[in-house]
């Protein structure tokens, strides 16, 4: 059973892993500079009793849900809007690959050259500009990043500073959390751009 000052300890290696660029939870093993003391002093710590009751095992999971849905408050993760994070999330986690698929469908479905919708021309990417009218999943573009490494190479080229550092960031610190089968993506992507 966890324990509210684990699930307070998990919560802000996660915090600092998704809002600052220097520090990797996974790579750290979910440890930061917290101890008991700060933890009891919080007036929140209630809330983390909650939440190591109520997810348990799930808890990292739950967090990661509510972090790349941009929630980073534990009160606000314990709204209702927490938990439907959190469910949508675990639906996609469990069918990665047909929703990869779906994703891909769609940009097939698009009629436009593959290599398209990774180029950077000052602005963002056309499969950025997807990501952010939420017409394709943060999972599709993590995987098809993890395959193609097309965030490095065309982030150069975007000079604009208001949107893309975020977005950038958010994509790239979702990354190790995103289980998939590299092999089977990257059939589905040549299965729906080969022309017949």
């Amino acid at each position: 059973m966890m324990q509210p000052f684990d699930a307070y300890s998990m919560y802000n290696a996660l915090k600092l892993h998704f809002e600052q660029d220097s520090y990797d939870a996974v790579k750290y093993n979910f440890k930061s500079n917290v101890s008991s003391k700060s933890f009891f002093a919080r007036k929140d710590k209630y809330f983390f009793a909650k939440l190591a009751k109520n997810y348990d095992d799930k808890l990292l999971q739950y967090y990661i849900a509510n972090f790349k849905n941009g929630v980073s408050y534990v009160g606000d993760m314990l709204n209702e809007g927490g938990e439907t994070n959190f469910k949508e999330h675990m639906k996609i986690r469990e069918s990665i690959h047909r929703e990869f698929q779906k994703d891909i469908n769609k940009l097939v479905d698009m009629d436009k050259e593959f290599d398209s919708f990774f180029e950077a021309k000052q602005t963002h990417p056309l499969i950025i500009k997807l990501l952010m009218r939420e017409e394709i999943s943060l999972e599709t573009v993590v995987i098809l990043d993890s395959i193609l490494g097309f965030m490095d190479r065309e982030g150069k080229k975007i000079t604009e500073t208001i949107i893309w550092p975020d977005i950038s960031r958010k994509i790239m610190k979702y990354k190790p959390f995103v289980d998939f089968n590299k092999i089977k993506c990257i059939d589905i992507i040549k299965k729906g751009f080969t022309k017949p």
